[in-house]
């Protein structure tokens, strides 16, 4: 069956820095687009980024535009987000999920399959 797994996360300083993995199984991957969505505690899940199934193409929200880099695998199966210049509010449990479609906008509810989530923390 299709398996997302995420890792990575952990604690970090306002500022600092991170890098987040999502490992694939279960389907041939370089043929879909996948993204980072993030739930922070009482809100909604919201999504991050996204990169197209060659690795050509990549989507960020205006909150991580500058800070944040998606980037893909095909050949191990795996995406990643680099996280840097880390704030408070980027703290949440942040999701790695596969799209059957590529579009041009990102939500939720377009998403296919979802890993369980790694969760990320930053300190003030």
């Amino acid at each position: 069956q299709v398996q997302l797994v995420e890792s990575g996360g952990g604690l970090v300083q306002t500022g600092g820095s991170l890098r987040v993995s999502c490992a694939a199984s279960g389907l041939p991957f370089s043929r879909y687009a996948m993204g980072w969505f993030r739930q922070a505690p009482g809100k909604e899940r919201e999504f991050v980024a996204a990169v197209s199934r060659g690795g050509f193409n990549t989507y960020y929200a205006d909150s991580v535009k500058g800070r944040f880099t998606i980037s893909r695998d095909n050949a191990k199966n795996m995406v990643a987000l680099q996280m840097n210049s880390l704030k408070p509010e980027d703290t949440a449990l942040y999701y790695c999920a596969l799209s059957f479609a590529e579009r041009d906008t990102w939500s939720p509810s377009g998403m296919n399959y979802w890993g369980k989530g790694t969760l990320v923390t930053v300190s003030s």
